[in-house]
């Protein structure tokens, strides 16, 4: 349960490294002078990463696959990311959108495969 949750607040870390990264590149993405703008995808980013946390507390293999999942778009977005910072000369979105992506799938791998441990729910 530690590896899961350790794994998605890593990944969440990386998202929000991404956003930042991405908000220098281009003129339609959210401006880093627009503080309020940055905040709330911040905090959306968040949000979308709560039923993660709280997936990653159970032990069963429904809500594991479920988590799995959900973490695979995530992987998916940070994948595309990839391309986005070859088009847009960005070596900091291309760099955090592969460490991103390496995280996320490594939580990925935990999810699936992590033995039975100290967990709310325990089958």
């Amino acid at each position: 349960m530690v590896k899961r949750i350790s794994m998605v607040l890593l990944t969440l870390v990386f998202a929000i490294i991404t956003l930042l990264a991405a908000a220098t590149t281009g003129p339609v993405t959210v401006k880093p002078d627009e503080l309020v703008g940055l905040m709330l995808s911040a905090l959306m980013l968040v949000l979308l990463f709560i039923p993660l946390i709280v997936l990653a507390i159970f032990h069963h293999i429904v809500a594991r696959i479920i988590s799995s999942f959900y973490q695979s778009f995530i992987l998916l977005c940070f994948l595309i990311m990839i391309p986005m910072g070859v088009l847009l000369p960005s070596s900091w979105l291309i760099a955090s959108a592969v460490a991103g992506s390496i995280v996320s799938l490594g939580s990925n791998i935990i999810t699936i495969i992590e033995k039975k441990g100290n967990s709310v729910i325990s089958t």
